[in-house]
């Protein structure tokens, strides 16, 4: 579970249909370090021959340093330098990074990583355990870290050679899935020594090298030749840039000013119309309404339930995902394993009872008011206002630009949220409902039950025939949580050129390996 909740933990995560830029472009204008490479015009190909990606993002990073980063939705970007122990495979399983393999004692309570030989960093250093033990220890102790909540079970790390033995505070079997690109990019422990430098030079042994990088707009990178697997990939340079508004990404495909672009729903039929690949990439998303039970009037449980069946999902697909999203009433979308199907449809819309349930609750109509408090205008909260304005609640949309601070201080009573999820589902559910989750904003509460499910979880081993039911139960544990309802879910989707071949669908990541552009 997370260690503790801060007032200054980053939101990477939140998902919006109006994506938030990360950074401003008018402090953004000196370059850090390292002349630009030449920019390539027209197609994929420079004027040398080699293949560029031109990738424009919503989640441009606003922190190189991936401990401050954290395992938001910035992770893909920054794994272009960064890699981990583990990496996610198309069906979702932690396979081997920069460790070739790793095996748990007979009690469960310790692993042992081991690092493929020869590997170094970008500046030179050595891909060793040493390494993984300054990367774990800093991620734990880091004083802005935002990754220290995902490692509570691991309790030290003794560097062994190319051996990394993880020992842990609790059975957990759940490390080799935890510890992949997201919570554990690793660093060249030289470079950091001083994270103030890594946030704006980052060094690790990832396919690429930063060349040069224009805090919150632009970051240039080359190939690495020393990549573990670099004879797979086939991309020499990478444009990075931070995406305009979602309206002109499209055009800037047709163009060739970019790529490669993370695009709205809103824009997918306008770049199929104009020639472009829209890959679906399958995810981990889902969005949700956040209560705070520990304040007024969400401390009376009728007035929770009021709200659940105040919430019609079915519109937030309509208005929302242009055809790409479905309902969900669980922190995944169906089909994952995760996902409990005995608890489907456990809230349906029903207007009337929620109105039953206010009365029972001593509220009349209008006489309920709210402040819906988010970080930036988002059809989402309309919607919200709009659903219980029916049954006679009157919200009041607040925006906040510094919403971050009073949401993971769980100082807030009511908002929203979207997560794009985790590659170990347990670290799904206990930042959802965990009593140090940061993303229950009803902290330290936890539904009865929760702690004993999780435990046993982490007890079972990935491959065990009972880990789904096991993680099912777990899911359905937390699902008695008052603290959060959930509404939809959608998959990433990405427009390219046709000049880029298919990519992996590795859920929630996105695997450069094998490949191509205009055909290299």
């Amino acid at each position: 579970m997370f260690g503790r909740s801060a007032p200054h933990r980053p939101a990477p995560e939140l998902r919006s249909p109006r994506r938030l830029r990360s950074a401003a472009l008018g402090t953004a204008l000196a370059t850090v370090f390292v002349p630009a490479l030449g920019a390539c015009g027209g197609e994929a190909a420079s004027a040398s021959g080699s293949a560029t990606l031109k990738w424009t993002s919503s989640y441009f990073p606003t922190h190189w340093d991936p401990v401050v980063g954290g395992s938001g939705a910035q992770f893909r970007e920054l794994a272009l330098v960064y890699a981990s122990l583990t990496r996610t495979d198309e069906n979702g399983k932690a396979v081997p990074d920069l460790a070739k393999s790793w095996e748990y004692n007979a009690k469960g309570d310790q692993i042992t990583f081991h690092l493929r030989p020869g590997l170094k960093f970008s500046d030179g250093e050595p891909v060793d355990a040493t390494a993984v033990k300054a990367a774990v220890e800093r991620a734990k102790n880091q004083k802005n870290s935002a990754l220290f909540g995902d490692l509570t079970s691991i309790k030290s790390v003794d560097a062994k050679g190319l051996d990394a033995v993880v020992h842990l505070s609790q059975v957990d079997y759940q490390i080799p899935q935890l510890l992949g690109e997201r919570v554990l990019q690793i660093a060249s422990p030289k470079a950091a020594k001083s994270p103030t430098k890594l946030d704006l030079n980052p060094v690790g042994a990832g396919p690429f090298i930063v060349t040069q990088i224009v805090p919150g707009t632009k970051a240039v990178l080359k190939k690495n030749p020393d990549y573990w697997d670099a004879k797979n990939i086939h991309i020499d340079n990478v444009e990075l840039t931070s995406a305009p508004d979602a309206s002109t990404v499209v055009s800037g495909l047709q163009t060739g000013v970019y790529n490669f672009a993370d695009i709205a729903p809103s824009q997918a039929e306008a770049a199929k119309k104009a020639g472009l690949d829209v890959f679906v990439q399958p995810g981990f998303n889902a969005s949700n309404i956040s209560l705070n039970v520990n304040k007024a009037p969400f401390d009376n449980d009728k007035v929770v339930d009021a709200v659940r069946y105040a919430i019609d999902r079915q519109e937030f697909v309509d208005k929302l995902t242009f055809g790409y999203g479905e309902v969900t009433d669980q922190p995944f979308p169906k089909g994952y394993v995760a996902y409990d199907p005995e608890s489907a449809d456990k809230y349906p819309y029903d207007p009337a009872k929620s109105k039953q349930l206010l009365a029972e609750a001593g509220h009349k109509a209008g006489d309920l008011k709210l402040n819906l408090v988010i970080p930036a205008e988002d059809p989402q909260a309309e919607i919200v206002q709009s659903q219980l304005a029916k049954v006679g609640i009157k919200v009041t949309i607040k925006i906040d630009k510094n919403w971050a601070t009073p949401f993971f201080a769980k100082d807030l009573t009511f908002s929203l949220y979207g997560t794009t999820g985790r590659d170990s589902a347990l670290q799904t559910l206990t930042a959802h409902f965990g009593p140090n989750g940061p993303l229950n904003l009803s902290s330290p509460y936890e539904p009865s039950g929760f702690e004993a499910a999780v435990a046993k979880v982490r007890q079972t081993p990935l491959d065990s025939p009972d880990y789904t039911n096991v993680l099912q139960e777990a899911t359905r544990a937390g699902l008695e949580s008052k603290a959060l309802v959930f509404t939809y879910s959608q998959p990433n989707l990405i427009a390219k050129s046709k000049s880029i071949s298919a990519l992996p669908k590795n859920p929630a990541h996105i695997d450069w390996t094998g490949v191509t552009i205009g055909g290299n």
